[in-house]
């Protein structure tokens, strides 16, 4: 368990101190940029907001790729799922005006995640009943949510008066509102932390999250011990979606309110880094997550005070994302378990004795 927890903090210290050499090859002040990164993400309480609003997409989608990756199921299409989602929200959001609040919330959240669960379930679907490696599957499925999602802005659901590549807004009924205006914070965030909690006990303390784990581990031995292989595959891939999806339907229902080309940044690949610095932990997923939405709210700032282009960012994400893997490899189990002690990874897959009831 401190392995699990001080890893990723030691990567990051290892990746600062590397950057801060970057920095100061380049002429910049390390500490002058670091401390405008913190400035611009927690400087303020509305900086503090837009951090957390930033990260709340990232942990709906990180927890999708942290479930899939326990199973050794590369789903790299949590863009594509989330983005489907999206639509599958927008669509229906304008007709729910004539519902309750709390159940037009409940039917545009429950769209966007039967949305992304019937994309990622595709994936699912190709790799358990025909082989098709879902890494291929979920990038080709990626491209296809983009495009589809630029067909219905543009036709069957662009808005009335076709003056702009958006769909009509969401019903009143189906926005979650601000609960702590001004700020952009709202139920969103208390989701996904909810989710987080629900992952993590559905990973560690149920028999399918065992079998889930034991199969990323080993697919072989996983079948010997009777382990249904392909169903198993079929309802993570469509939970991994449905996670995804979620995160489409709050986007639209919680800030955007409409559909619009670009919807996605990119969450769905972030969200790969997001899970990797998590260590596939659902739980670690919140604050990795906040981590990268603070990079993103802070780059403003360091390129506004420091003149450090964005792309910055970038570099300090994927040095993280590296150093991370680094730590992971063989060539550091020796310093590894100096530091640490024995590796906690090996109790990641309890005994089949401990296996708890189905």
């Amino acid at each position: 368990m401190l392995s699990t927890i001080a890893k990723p903090f030691a990567a990051l210290a290892l990746a600062a101190a590397l950057i801060s050499i970057v920095l100061a090859a380049l002429g910049a002040s390390p500490l002058g940029v670091f401390a405008a990164l913190g400035e611009g993400a927690f400087g303020n309480w509305y900086a503090c907001a837009d951090t957390i609003v930033k990260s709340t997409p990232l942990v709906f989608t990180g927890l999708a790729v942290a479930l899939a990756f326990s199973g050794a199921l590369w789903n790299i299409g949590a863009d594509g799922q989330l983005t489907i989602g999206a639509i599958a929200a927008g669509a229906i959001g304008p007709h729910l005006g004539n519902f309750p609040h709390a159940i037009a919330i409940a039917i545009i959240l429950a769209a966007g995640a039967l949305g992304g669960a019937v994309w990622g379930a595709v994936a699912g679907w190709l790799r358990a009943r025909r082989d098709v490696n879902e890494v291929i599957s979920t990038i080709m499925l990626n491209f296809v949510a983009v495009q589809a999602l630029s067909w219905v802005v543009h036709g069957p659901l662009m808005e009335p008066s076709r003056a702009y590549p958006t769909s009509s807004p969401i019903a009143r009924a189906a926005q979650i509102e601000f609960y702590f205006a001004p700020s952009r914070i709202n139920l969103g965030m208390i989701l996904a932390v909810a989710l987080a909690a629900a992952c993590y006990l559905l990973l560690f303390r149920t028999g399918a999250g065992f079998e889930l784990r034991a199969m990323g581990r080993n697919r072989r031995a996983a079948t010997f011990f009777g382990i249904r292989i392909p169903a198993l595959t079929l309802w993570v891939m469509a939970l991994s979606g449905a996670l995804a999806g979620l995160g489409g339907a709050v986007q639209i229902s919680a800030i955007s309110h409409r559909l619009y080309e670009k919807l996605s940044p990119g969450w769905g690949f972030e969200a790969i880094a997001v899970a990797l610095v998590a260590r596939l932990n659902p739980l670690g997923v919140i604050p990795a997550a906040i981590l990268f939405g603070a990079l993103d709210n802070g780059s403003q700032a360091m390129q506004r005070t420091q003149g450090i282009s964005p792309e910055l960012v970038q570099v300090i994400q994927g040095l993280v994302i590296l150093i991370i893997l680094a730590f992971d490899t063989p060539a550091w189990s020796g310093l590894r378990e100096q530091i640490f002690g024995a590796s906690g990874d090996a109790a990641a897959v309890p005994p089949v004795a401990e296996m708890p009831d189905a």
